[in-house]
Order: structure tokens, then sequence, then C-alpha cells
């Protein structure tokens, strides 16, 4: 077995909690299949816990181009962790459909397409949020949001993360991904600035 070196660029980072008051003791592991690999999971990054215990990112995209009522593609600001099949909603409750296809040519965004119209009018900064199965009505969170992520994290293909979890705190909400009304809504420990 030999010696590994990794070379990485160290950049500024522009931190986005800015008051950490409680957090879940000693971390959490995040999965990393459900992330785009040699991304990042961001600082604020809305987590939830499956039925086994391992967490998992929220997924959010931050729309950057309003869209009608009928539309079937939105464009996002890039950085999200989306992937075809994944389903998408607006909000809680309203209706879920699937991402047919993402396309990443752009340099300043991307554009999600869904397979039916959400059947809702999107405003530029409105979230993209990953929902657990296709609805018609009543489309729900796959993973209920339990805490946000305390610092950014590299993603790795095949390794799990290990990440600090903010259930009380103070972020910006400027450097945070996307967070709809109804993430803020089941986070109440968590002030956006």
């Amino acid at each position: 077995m030999g010696l590994r070196i990794d070379r990485k660029k160290d950049k500024r980072v522009v931190h986005a909690c800015t008051h950490n008051l409680a957090d879940i003791p000693n971390g959490v592991t995040v999965c990393s299949a459900d992330l785009v690999a040699g991304g990042v999971l961001q600082e604020g990054t809305v987590i939830g816990k499956d039925e086994a215990g391992l967490f998992h990112a929220v997924k959010t995209a931050r729309v950057t181009e309003a869209a009608t009522n009928a539309a079937t593609s939105y464009k996002v600001a890039k950085g999200h962790h989306f992937k075809k099949g994944d389903f998408v909603m607006l909000k809680v409750g309203g209706k879920a459909y699937a991402v047919t296809g993402i396309d990443s040519s752009e340099a300043t965004h991307d554009t999600i397409t869904v397979g039916t119209t959400l059947g809702e009018a999107v405003k530029v900064g409105d979230a993209l949020v990953e929902a657990k199965a296709q609805a018609a009505s009543g489309a729900a969170f796959k993973y209920k949001p339990k805490a946000m992520t305390g610092d950014g994290y590299d993603v790795e293909a095949l390794n799990n993360h290990f990440v600090t979890a903010v259930t009380i705190g103070q972020f910006k909400e400027s450097v945070i991904p996307a967070v709809s009304d109804d993430i803020k809504a089941a986070l109440p420990g968590i002030v956006l600035i």
C-alpha cells in the first residue's frame, strides 16, 4: 500500500452559520449515494433522517428565472444535487413529478425538466424540493427536515460524510442552499437572517 497525496487549493470561505446554539451530539452521517460526486455538500444544507437512522440531504434547487404554472422546465442555480429520476415539488401537499432531464451545459444555470407541470407559477428565489414520490396532490418530503449542516464538505463517491448537524442556530440565508417555507416551518430552531 503506497502513500496517497491529494492536491487541493484553498479558497476563501464565507460561513453561513453565524451562531450554533445546539447540535446533534457527536455529529451525524450523511449518505453520499444521493449526492453528486465531486460537488459540495454546502454549509446550511438541510438534512433529514431515514428509518435506519442514516441522514440524507433534503435536496433543493434555487429557481433563477420565473416560470408559469404550465412550465415543465425550471432554470435553477448550479450546485444542487438533483439527479434524473428524483421527484420534485414546490410545496408540501402540492404536485410532485419525476425529473426527466437536467441540462447543465449553460455556465450560469442548470435547467431541470419534469415530466408534467407542477401546476404553480414560480418566482425567482423559490425552491424546488425533493419529494418522496410522484403525486398529483399531497406531495411530501422524502426526508423530513431535522437539522442543517454546520460546515461545508466536498462530496466523494462511495464515502458517507460525517457532519455537524445544527438544530438551533442562525444562518445567512443568502449563502445557504434554497429553503422553502415548508422547510422553514419544519425547522423552528433555525433562524435565517
